[in-house]
């Protein structure tokens, strides 16, 4: 009998896996999301461990440790807690250390944010700083422990180690941190976010019959055109430019209204907005949602002119449910760089410019067939990135890591 070599033992093995997330909760955010579905998916292979300090999510057969929550300001007094902490935690007994926080620790490291050095140190037109404003940055990062903290923590993680990988949620951000961190580039690899592709309706009446279902249910107008927007930072997912686009739309043959998906804490600042704007009766404000199913199934139209997303979840969920969607273009939104403008969504030049976005919106509410057209599109796009296969390419790179 011949002996199994290294590869095929690594290839058959059950492995034990850490994973760092603070806050294990789908209302965290899209990151949050990410890595509980790569969990779900794994565990149902592999020994799973995740390493929180919130936890909002239980998965079956998931063992579930809560690190203790020390500091809750600074925030990054906190980071540098945690990080120590799942560092202690995990320096032996685990296969594979996987982190989607900025920590040291860790073979695999999945970045979804820009990276802080890039963010201090490039400008708008994303040249590196050069002359006094460089001198000035660097003097303004060595008066401050939150970003000499961040900037250490983060130098640390991108650095050159045997074995260690580098994921990022999208080509975009893979740019970005090569620029960032030329020595990291060889690590990166792109694994984009995944979605559950859920059933939808058999026919037309159907669909309507489940849209006025959610509506209800979630305390919206059953009738009219309903326009979605998802996110807890709301300036930074475009709230500012989608509420006076929805003030200056004209559409008399039904009545649009807004829903907004999102933190709790912000919602009076932007009624109060609303109010200013005169569409306070037109602008719904769900909090957040463990689930989002509802509100995609509830409106017509994903509205995502985000100012930052290295990715963008919540535009591939929507897609998924065959929502025509207005995004941002790659620039501000990762997953724009995979879609082809016109026929998967409609991609804004500049997610600022209100007379664009209103214009977006209008074309695609006053043409049924465009929305449909659209929506068929974006759900066979949503179709070829199934959290299965990310899953497999996640479960790849611990292999690969490990050998």
């Amino acid at each position: 009998m011949s002996i199994p070599t290294k590869a095929q033992r690594l290839a058959d093995a059950r492995l034990r896996i850490a994973v760092f997330n603070r806050i294990f909760e789908p209302t965290g955010g899209g990151a949050e999301r990410y890595s509980i579905a790569l969990v779900e998916h794994l565990a149902q292979q592999h020994e799973i461990h995740v390493f929180a300090q919130a936890v909002g999510h239980v998965i079956p057969g998931v063992t579930f440790h809560l690190v203790p929550t020390l500091f809750k300001k600074p925030r990054w007094l906190n980071q540098l807690w945690y990080a120590t902490a799942t560092w202690w935690l995990t320096r032996r007994n685990f296969d594979v250390v996987h982190s989607h926080e900025n920590t040291w620790h860790g073979q695999l490291q999945t970045l979804h944010v820009l990276p802080v050095k890039y963010n201090l140190f490039h400008g708008h037109g994303n040249s590196p700083l050069s002359g006094l404003r460089y001198g000035l940055r660097c003097l303004k990062v060595l008066t401050s422990p939150r970003l000499l903290t961040y900037l250490a923590l983060e130098s640390t993680r991108l650095r050159l180690r045997p074995g260690r990988k580098i994921v990022v949620a999208s080509p975009s951000l893979g740019a970005i941190v090569a620029k960032a961190y030329p020595r990291s580039a060889h690590m990166l690899t792109v694994i984009t976010p995944g979605v559950v592709v859920p059933t939808l309706p058999s026919n037309e009446e159907a669909r309507q019959v489940q849209q006025r279902t959610a509506r209800s249910q979630l305390g919206l107008p059953v009738d009219g055109l309903g326009i979605l927007l998802v996110g807890n930072d709301y300036r930074k997912k475009g709230l500012a430019t989608l509420l006076k686009a929805l003030a200056q739309m004209d559409l008399v043959s039904q009545p649009v209204w807004l829903a907004v998906v999102g933190s709790q804490v912000q919602i009076p600042l932007w009624q109060a907005e609303a109010a200013v704007l005169g569409i306070g009766g037109r602008v719904h404000f769900l909090g957040p949602l463990h689930k989002v199913d509802l509100a995609y199934q509830a409106v017509d139209v994903l509205a995502h002119p985000t100012l930052e997303d290295t990715f963008a979840m919540v535009v591939l969920e929507a897609m998924s449910f065959g929502l025509p969607v207005v995004v941002s273009g790659e620039r501000w939104c990762g997953i724009s760089s995979l879609l082809t403008a016109g026929d998967q969504a409609l991609v804004l030049s500049d997610p600022e410019d209100v007379v664009e976005l209103k214009a977006a919106l209008m074309r695609l509410l006053g043409d049924p067939e465009l929305r449909h057209q659209l929506g068929t599109a974006a759900r066979a796009f949503a179709q070829l990135h199934g959290w299965t296969n990310k899953a497999l390419e996640q479960e790849s790179l611990y292999r690969s890591a490990l050998g």
